[in-house]
């Protein structure tokens, strides 16, 4: 890693190795994101892709190696700490509180962080939640879910947002919606990482993708090349 390197990047994580308690599950891997890119993160199931995740939000962290946020190292951090210094993720969970309606659950981070985003503009965004705010959020269906669960991580006005599988289980028109929600948030200049089996959906949004297998990086590059790709697709990302 060089001077250069650290100071360019938005993201950077440099030769990290991760452990599920005596799991080796991340091999040495490295990657970069630079502030206003969407890159995704590609593999099949079990490749590695939310430790990668949680190992950033600090959730699993690296046993070595190190992870730079805006030139500051993370590596170390607690998950809240992180999260203040605006890292933003959407776990495959989505996580809401099936309790509270939608508004209150788009309340109750705002409440705790403040900042830019207001629920208006979280309406704005998924206009479907501004009819559905009185809600319970056990009540939603998948897709007002995921909705609700990146609006929920957007009142905590994230520099980056990281999402795990943002388009699993959802219908075709459910995730055409979501296609064009993620590029709005990047023409605000919000930068994206995604996690993602679905090499289609992720086409879409990302510019720049990492290929991972057996916690590994098998790949990097831009995504337009890997969609042009047909071996190192079949090979590492064909069910």
């Amino acid at each position: 890693m060089t001077l250069n390197e650290e100071k360019d990047a938005l993201l950077l994580i440099d030769t990290i190795h991760t452990f599920y308690d005596t799991s080796h599950v991340l091999f040495g891997i490295s990657l970069k994101i630079v502030e206003k890119e969407v890159v995704a993160l590609l593999g099949r199931n079990g490749a590695g892709k939310s430790t990668t995740l949680m190992s950033v939000v600090g959730l699993t962290p690296p046993k070595s190696g190190k992870i730079l946020f805006a030139g500051k190292e993370i590596t170390k951090m607690k998950p809240y700490d992180i999260a203040r210094l605006g890292v933003g993720m959407v776990p495959q969970e989505r996580r809401i509180f099936p309790d509270l309606t939608v508004k209150e659950n788009l309340i109750m981070p705002h409440k705790r962080m403040g900042g830019k985003w207001k629920i208006d503009d979280v309406y704005d965004l998924f206009p479907v939640l501004k009819t559905l705010e009185k809600r319970w959020g056990g009540l939603l269906s998948g897709g007002e879910q995921q909705m609700l669960a990146i609006g929920r991580t957007l009142m905590m006005n994230p520099v980056m947002l990281l999402l795990d599988e943002p388009g699993e289980g959802l219908s075709p028109l459910v995730v055409g919606h979501l296609v064009l929600s993620l590029r709005n948030l990047n023409q605000k200049g919000l930068t994206i990482f995604l996690a993602e089996q679905n090499v289609n959906f992720a086409s879409k949004v990302s510019s720049r993708t990492y290929v991972l297998e057996k916690g590994s990086i098998r790949y990097e590059g831009k995504m337009s090349e890997l969609m042009s790709n047909g071996e190192i697709k079949s090979r590492y990302l064909a069910v």
